[in-house]
């Protein structure tokens, strides 16, 4: 006894369409939350972007010069494989501009952190920013929060701390900008150093850095068990703190080196023993505020959780919602160790936490680039990092899944149906099959089998299940077993 289903025309594809990132588990209503609005005084959007643009004219026109002289075919701006100007490319440009060779290395630098010019391995050309500086007032203001964010790299840090204790005051100079913008005016260095010194002391005790060594007292009598000091006691000087490995350090010269690099970016004033927000930087620190603010009042809170769970509770919000959360979770965290707890979540076994945390390193950019690039050759996280890293480079992302060989964009389609099958609905996974690079389904099994992905069978076997076409169901059936079977 025959069939009577027609096989052939039921085991054909439709028309292959661009790879896309998992479906969302669930909908959920927008936001009803109205857009908040800056603090009274505030200048307007075009008012700040005029600010942002005069104070960044420098690294601008240094940025032109470099894409008129230094395009492609017309010369390098590199020296020993960095992404730095050549001490020729440097002398050449100070003639062309009328500057001195300190003034264009300080430009070009700016440049960088700005994102007037990207950095790829070891070259750089023209950031999008520089394409839109006249135009677009949110591409300038973008820029000039790029280099906000990168305040300790503007201004060369004091040569006589370690690293540990510059790192204790950036991470701690957040809270001093706060102070700063609700203070709406001017304040003492002394009420700085006061609260960085709090802070900086928070930071240790939430790692538990305690002075276990051994106390004068302890020394004499070994026998005798500890005893708290009398108040009589020696005291720590205020403006410095003491830790293990670390000695005494001075905040001071610190502070004063982070007003200094602050003011160098154009976000404070500082002199005659007081620091006041600009009008940018007042701005800024507001909008870092309200994003960490935006984020707290999620219902996940997702700006106390860790990379994994922040994702997680992404995942049955909207792309804009999620990208505004993703934002905020970013706002509240150095980038560098946000960028390597995001990899870390992507390499786990749950494929949705895979695409979304890529989705989190869009919202990162430039900075996330050099990481991506270290991690584009685990198996687990190439397809991912290939995509990214074509999209960053201004790649369409339409058309971004051409960087991918068949083999990875196999790959990549179990690998995200592998997240339809855990967190989405039949139907997800069943339109799935759209965007397989395959022409037919025999094709799409055949190079399925051959990936090697380690959820292969379990996406076979949900496809099977979900489908409605009997015979096409069959055939995945037939090749989940051939799978399992090592078939």
């Amino acid at each position: 006894m025959t069939s009577r289903i027609p096989r052939d025309s039921r085991l054909r594809l439709v028309r292959p369409r661009p790879l896309a990132a998992a479906p969302r588990a669930m909908n959920q209503q927008r936001s009803r939350r109205p857009a908040p609005r800056p603090p009274e005084g505030t200048p307007a959007p075009a008012e700040l972007a005029r600010m942002a643009r005069s104070g960044l004219a420098g690294a601008a026109r240094v940025a032109r010069w470099a894409d008129a002289a230094l395009g492609p075919g017309r010369g390098s701006a590199t020296a020993a494989g960095r992404a730095i100007l050549s001490d020729a490319t440097v002398e050449w440009a100070a003639d062309d501009l009328g500057l001195t060779p300190a003034q264009v290395r300080a430009d070009w630098d700016t440049a960088r952190l700005a994102g007037l010019v990207e950095v790829h391995g070891d070259t750089a050309r023209p950031g999008w920013r520089l394409r839109a500086w006249d135009r677009d007032d949110s591409a300038v203001l973008r820029g000039w929060v790029a280099l906000f964010d990168a305040w300790s790299l503007a201004h060369p840090e004091p040569e006589d701390h370690g690293p540990a204790a510059v790192g204790e005051v950036v991470s701690a100079m957040p809270q001093v900008l706060s102070f700063l913008q609700l203070s709406a005016g001017p304040v003492p260095v002394p009420q700085l150093l006061d609260l960085l010194q709090q802070r900086v002391t928070e930071l240790r005790t939430e790692r538990c850095e305690v002075d276990y060594g051994p106390r004068s007292s302890d020394t004499a009598h070994p026998e005798r068990s500890p005893e708290p000091e009398p108040e009589s006691g020696p005291a720590v000087p205020a403006p410095a703190l003491t830790g293990p490995g670390a000695g005494d350090v001075p905040l001071a010269p610190l502070l004063d080196w982070a007003l200094r690099a602050l003011a160098a970016v154009g976000a404070l004033t500082y002199g005659e023993g007081q620091a006041t927000l600009t009008p940018l930087g007042s701005w800024a620190v507001w909008v870092k505020l309200e994003q960490i603010c935006v984020a707290a009042q999620s219902p996940a809170g997702n700006i106390e959780q860790g990379a994994e769970d922040m994702l997680r509770g992404c995942a049955q919000l909207r792309p804009n919602a999620a990208r505004a959360e993703y934002r905020a979770w970013l706002a509240a965290r150095p980038v560098g160790s946000a960028v390597t707890e995001l990899l870390d979540a992507a390499r786990g076994e749950d494929a949705l936490l895979r695409g979304l945390a890529f989705e989190a390193l869009r919202v990162v950019g430039a900075p996330a680039e050099p990481e991506v690039r270290a991690v584009h050759d685990e198996p687990t996280l190439r397809p991912y990092a290939l995509l990214w890293l074509a999209e960053h480079e201004g790649a369409d992302p339409e058309d971004a899944h051409e960087v991918l060989t068949r083999a990875e964009a196999t790959w990549l389609w179990v690998d995200t149906a592998a997240a339809v099958a855990d967190h989405g609905e039949a139907p997800l996974l069943v339109r799935h099959l759209e965007s397989a690079v395959q022409p037919t389904v025999p094709a799409l099994l055949n190079e399925v089998r051959a990936v090697g992905h380690p959820r292969t069978v379990q996406v076979l076997v949900a496809l099977a299940a979900a489908h409605p076409d009997p015979a096409l169901a069959k055939a995945v059936r037939r090749a989940a077993f051939q799978v399992h079977t090592g078939g």
